[in-house]
């Protein structure tokens, strides 16, 4: 295929031909670590962040230089995710599992992954058009589901779809906290309270309102799982990211608070760190980074070559519902392609 502005940096990089042309365009810079760090933005992306320095005229050289060889399409070889193909077991057969943020990302790839392996699902999404196509999803494969529109900072809500679970199946076996939402990069001091707080609500009273209304439920069953979903930042510092650190590290400290005090009731609770992931959510990051003073000395997941596909996090997140995590609880799981090594 010929290049286009679509194309991402790690196609050219797997491409000797483009390789050369960046190598004579770009020499200061070809071998320096920005290029892996922008794996997944255009060139017009990665001259459009405020710190990085491609005059127009190297820029339009450049495009024209490519445009002149034929890239070979799709990814490599070694940047296919290889996910398992027993989707179709039954490890989680007749497990009632509850997932906040159902509606992209992690969230619609762990139902449809969860569905096909037996369980009973609850989706939740604060927006109900993809919620709702991701119920659609798992019905077109004979899944079982409902849906419920809810804002997990919300008590009402929360309450709301956990009942909605009772209701419709008489248990909760598994309660995945899910949804969380994106900072802006920037800096501490200019960071406001309303700034602050958003991230806050979402990433961490929401985990907690998840998390108290299950295990409610759990607690009068005398079982259950809570599944969290924190970050690498739950276990490191991010630059310019100060709310989201602080609430991922939060969102790690309540799941260890939560599975030593429910050990022996028969409830673990577990978290997952994913570090870059491919979602709508990440899609937003090289606008992010345009508009911020901030280009981090790495960018998630550059040690692998690549983000993490949602169904890599799902196969994850399936084997911690399954009956095979038995011995787990208290766990900050990290699956970040070795960007925290």
């Amino acid at each position: 295929m010929a290049y286009n502005e679509n194309i991402k940096i790690r196609e050219l990089l797997n491409n000797t031909e483009a390789v050369g042309i960046l190598t004579t365009h770009l020499p200061e810079f070809i071998n320096a670590p920005t290029l892996k760090i922008a794996y997944d933005f255009t060139l017009n992306q990665l001259a459009a962040i405020r710190l990085v320095d491609i005059s127009e005229d190297t820029l339009v050289a450049l495009k024209n230089d490519l445009a002149g060889i034929t890239l070979v399409s799709g990814e490599t070889p070694k940047d296919k995710p290889t996910v398992s193909a027993n989707k179709k077991s039954d490890s989680l057969a007749g497990k009632v599992i509850t997932i906040t943020g159902a509606g992209s990302g992690i969230g619609r790839a762990s139902a449809v992954l969860m569905a096909a392996r037996g369980a009973k699902l609850v989706l939740v999404d604060y927006n109900s058009t993809t919620g709702q196509e991701t119920l659609e999803l798992v019905k077109e494969q004979d899944g079982e589901a409902i849906f419920v529109q809810a804002d997990v900072s919300k008590e009402d809500d929360v309450e709301n779809y956990i009942q909605q679970a009772i209701n419709t199946y008489g248990k909760i076996d598994v309660a995945f906290n899910n949804a969380g939402i994106l900072q802006q990069f920037q800096s501490f001091h200019s960071m406001t309270l309303e700034d602050f707080s958003r991230i806050i609500d979402v990433n961490l009273k929401g985990i907690f309102l998840g998390m108290k209304h299950a295990l409610r439920v759990m607690d009068e069953q005398g079982y259950g799982h809570v599944i969290n979903t924190a970050s690498t930042t739950a276990i490191r510092a991010e630059h310019s990211l100060a709310a989201y650190t602080a609430s991922k590290h939060g969102v790690a400290g309540l799941t260890k608070a939560a599975a030593l005090e429910y050990v022996r009731k028969g409830i673990r609770v577990n978290a997952i760190c994913p570090g870059g992931v491919a979602t709508t959510l990440t899609a937003a990051v090289p606008q992010m980074l345009q508009e911020s003073e901030y280009m981090p000395e790495e960018f998630p997941n550059m040690r692998i070559g690549r983000f993490a596909e949602p169904e890599e996090l799902a196969e994850v997140v399936a084997f911690l519902a399954s009956d095979g995590s038995s011995y787990m609880t208290g766990s900050i799981i990290v699956v970040d392609g070795g960007l925290t090594l």
